[in-house]
């Protein structure tokens, strides 16, 4: 039974994770970028999808490592970090998050009458915010994700210093949205594409495959670069 109760508090360390990442993230998107004259902007909507995830990573991490994101576990499953037994698990944990989060935004950003609009939801074509093409949001995603696991792997890495891979994540992360924002709206993590498509629907929904598939082929291939850097031969 102790056993059983340690590993629903993973499972539920990643709920909470992942809908901190979405509330905090999409949130600071949806309220706060283009508050009249003193939103936060793009810099602002960066930093704060990053400390999201430092904050997390140094209060939660202890209890299930911090991925909040399906693609993380994926790839640090790939590279050899991560129990298949798991996996499964921690993506429903992390979806559910989202979409709890989603829900809980979606009733803030409507308490002044607004409506949510495109809520900050993912998207390609005229659904980018700089109207990138579809192939442009797909290499992005790919690469960004490809690159944050990447960092992740490197920083936890039990050759790495002691007590810094929150911070290079964090920062990671803040650096991934300053680069991808206008191509995509930076996604690199189904669990936040999905809870907010769900919410705006249409559109968001039929490009939803996209932030799905390049983030996890992204994160597949930077588990198995990775392994082959890191390994002895």
């Amino acid at each position: 039974m102790t056993n059983t109760i340690k590993i629903m508090k993973k499972y539920f360390a990643e709920f909470i994770g992942t809908f901190w990442l979405v509330l905090g993230g999409c949130g600071s998107a949806a309220l706060s970028a283009a508050f009249p004259h003193v939103g936060i902007g793009l810099l602002g909507v960066s930093f704060a999808f990053g400390l999201t995830v430092l904050s997390i990573a140094y209060s939660l991490g202890h209890i299930s490592g911090a991925h909040l994101n399906p693609a993380v576990s994926v790839g640090l499953w790939i590279g050899g970090r991560f129990s298949a037994k798991d996996l499964l698990p921690y993506i429903i944990s992390q979806i559910f998050g989202g979409i709890v989060a989603a829900a809980v935004l979606q009733f803030i950003v409507t308490g002044n009458g607004s409506v949510i609009g495109d809520f900050a939801a993912n998207g390609y074509g005229e659904h980018s915010p700089g109207k990138y093409s579809m192939a442009a949001g797909l290499v992005t995603e790919f690469v960004m994700t490809f690159i944050f696991l990447i960092v992740i792997l490197g920083a936890t890495d039990k050759k790495s210093s002691i007590g810094f891979a929150g911070l290079a994540i964090g920062l990671a992360l803040t650096l991934i949205h300053l680069i991808s924002i206008p191509v995509t709206n930076t996604s690199v993590n189904p669990a936040r594409s999905i809870s907010q498509a769900i919410f705006v629907g249409g559109w968001a929904l039929e490009q939803l495959w996209l932030f799905i598939i390049a983030p996890v082929a992204g994160a597949i291939f930077a588990g198995i670069v990775y392994k082959f850097l890191n390994s002895e031969d």
